[in-house]
């Protein structure tokens, strides 16, 4: 069974003349278990939109996504926020973490929304991403790169089925965004996690023996240009 499932998606925005743009029209996508699978789009394409889709944060117009057995679309929003927090990890582009909290805390208030708390596995993962020393260092004490550390760790707190990652080396030099995708792709691998990344850089791409093409699965690509804005 995939990981994965995604069935007829659509996804329409309004702009602001009042419009309506289709920007996702995908008819088929699948992740196998333990995949690492890197997606690549140009700004503009809609690879926000299709994470964020996939991971019940938008609801799509039609379509099925099923992740891990489950169905999100076909749940309402507490339903799709335990099936994200039972099997969807998500690193941001800018990581999203509580500034007023520290690393260990981020990572632990993650655990809350899904198998509760378990301070020994977070200080675990905050070790085997190199933070071991920083685990109480709140983010604006942490550099770019160790902040993304943070977030990959997040990520896993819950042993996810899925991790979803948004141009996670976006905010990184190339030497800390090799590094960054590599730890990442371990510590997936480590805890029998299939990865989705989604990016333009073709270095991180050139890294990933299986590289999808935007353009080829979403049919509405030739929409988002016209609408003129990021999704």
């Amino acid at each position: 069974m995939p990981v994965l499932d995604v069935k007829d998606l659509k996804k329409e925005f309004i702009a602001p003349d009042g419009e309506r743009h289709l920007v996702i029209d995908v008819p088929s996508f699948v992740v196998d278990p333990t995949a690492h699978v890197a997606l690549q789009g140009s700004s503009g394409s809609g690879k926000t939109t299709f994470l964020n889709l996939l991971a019940g944060i938008l609801l799509p117009d039609r379509g099925v996504i099923t992740v891990a057995g489950e169905c999100l679309t076909s749940l309402g929003e507490s339903g799709r926020d335990r099936v994200r927090a039972r099997h969807i990890g998500y690193v941001f582009q800018t990581f999203n973490l509580l500034q007023g909290y520290t690393a260990l805390e981020n990572v632990m208030l993650g655990m809350m929304f899904g198998r509760g708390a378990d301070t020994a596995f977070a200080r675990a993962l905050l070790e085997r991403v190199g933070l071991g020393a920083r685990m109480n260092y709140r983010p604006r004490q942490l550099s770019v790169g160790q902040q993304q550390r943070v977030a990959v760790a997040r990520a896993l707190a819950n042993r996810p089925k899925l991790v979803l990652a948004d141009e996670p080396t976006g905010n990184l030099d190339q030497h800390h965004a090799g590094e960054a995708l590599t730890l990442m792709r371990e510590v997936c691998r480590e805890n029998d996690a299939a990865l989705l990344l989604v990016s333009h850089d073709r270095d991180i791409l050139a890294q990933f023996e299986d590289v999808r093409q935007l353009a080829a699965i979403n049919r509405a690509l030739s929409s988002v240009a016209t609408l003129g804005v990021r999704p």
